[in-house]
């Protein structure tokens, strides 16, 4: 850590207020206050980015690779290193590494990779995301039909054993794969379970969630949508207060004008958050890569399997802020919780990111006045300046 310094800029947001003439101060690796810059002490270190706005830095999710790097390929602590490291130039500095539905045997591998980079306290690494491989054939999207499979017995001990050396797992499952009882039991385990991938109705959906879901993973996209006479998943995510949503904001996934419909009806406590779904493209200039033995385009901001289904995103988290403000409207605090507080939130971590408070993790972004990464801490320890 950076032992204790103050860093400045025009503005700091710190998740619920914005504060002017203000500083922050970290202290091994930690948020100590925010102090009005005539207030700090004399001995203390300053560094003036000259940045527009400090904010607490970025949760992901969702990624499933950046860098070059997928983590279905090459399930390991590099691979998790790389992609963590991918991401935070653009101001994420908290995610999910997210496997894709694969066998078994790369899904041990994974598991035991994130466990390994617990442990060695790999920096941005919060956990993992197992999206699959108990979903609909119906809502498969980019997945792997050979793959998906119902939800054993043995799966879901796998599972409870997998969440006992990892910070945070959340894995997405639909109704059709797993049951409310495998639900209940992985919720009471600490798992975060996500609905997604599915056609399940209004009604199954409520009854998920009665039992221990509490997030919905990509809103709008792999699930059954709003009908006049069956709200579906979708409707299911917005009208029901326990469940948080993930939202793909690149106006490829979902339009514009659904994105700003979903947000007004929203009913809390939960909220919609912003996530990726990066893939293995993001800080490269690939133009296609492989999954599942499957060439994923990159052309004009979608990656698409050859027949044009999406398969996951171009995307990352500046740009998704830059979009929920610039083109949907939303005020920039809320479009900076959404990729802060609320999927902090959403996976019981707000106790320790998502917000620049006392005792939080001094995971920071500087951004410009037009919303360019400047620089990112990560436990107080800089590990990206645009300079």
């Amino acid at each position: 850590m950076n032992g204790r310094f103050a860093l400045f800029a025009a503005r700091i947001f710190d998740g619920d207020a914005w504060h002017e003439d203000a500083a922050l101060v970290i202290a091994n690796g930690s948020i100590e206050a925010i102090l009005p810059q005539g207030s700090l002490p004399a001995d203390l270190n300053l560094v003036d980015g000259k940045d527009a706005i400090l904010a607490p830095g970025f949760t992901d999710l969702q990624v499933n690779g950046g860098g070059g790097v997928m983590l279905n390929d090459h399930p390991d602590v590099a691979s998790i290193e790389t992609i963590c490291a991918a991401h935070a130039p653009f101001g994420t500095t908290a995610l999910l590494p997210t496997l894709i539905t694969d066998t078994p045997e790369i899904t041990a591998a994974a598991v035991s990779a994130g466990k390994e980079a617990a442990k060695l306290g790999v920096p941005g690494f919060l956990g993992l995301h197992l999206e699959g491989p108990h979903l609909s054939l119906a809502r498969k999207g980019a997945h792997d039909p050979k793959l998906i499979r119902p939800m054993t017995g043995a799966d879901q001990s796998a599972l409870i054993e997998a969440k006992a050396g990892l910070p945070v797992l959340l894995t997405t499952v639909a109704p059709e794969s797993a049951t409310t009882d495998q639900v209940r039991a992985l919720a009471q385990a600490g798992i975060v379970v996500s609905l997604g991938h599915s056609d399940a109705g209004y009604a199954t959906a409520g009854s998920y969630a009665e039992a221990g879901a509490s997030v919905v993973t990509h809103l709008f996209n792999a699930m059954s949508q709003i009908g006049n006479r069956e709200p579906g998943l979708a409707g299911a995510a917005i009208d029901t207060g326990t469940l948080a949503a993930g939202l793909i904001a690149d106006g490829i996934h979902v339009e514009a004008a659904t994105i700003g419909i979903a947000l007004r009806a929203k009913l809390g406590p939960a909220r919609i958050f912003l996530v990726t779904d990066a893939m293995a493209t993001i800080g490269t200039d690939m133009t296609s890569f492989a999954l599942n033995g499957r060439t994923i385009y990159r052309k004009e901001g979608r990656l698409t399997l050859a027949d044009g289904t999406l398969a996951g995103a171009d995307l990352d988290m500046i740009s998704a802020v830059r979009f929920m403000h610039e083109v949907i409207g939303v005020e920039l605090g809320e479009a900076l919780r959404m990729a802060s507080a609320y999927p902090a939130q959403a996976v019981g971590q707000s106790h320790r990111i998502g917000r620049l408070a006392k005792g939080q993790a001094a995971n920071v972004v500087a951004l410009s006045e037009d919303l360019a990464v400047n620089g990112v801490w990560i436990g107080g320890d800089k590990v990206f300046s645009a300079s």
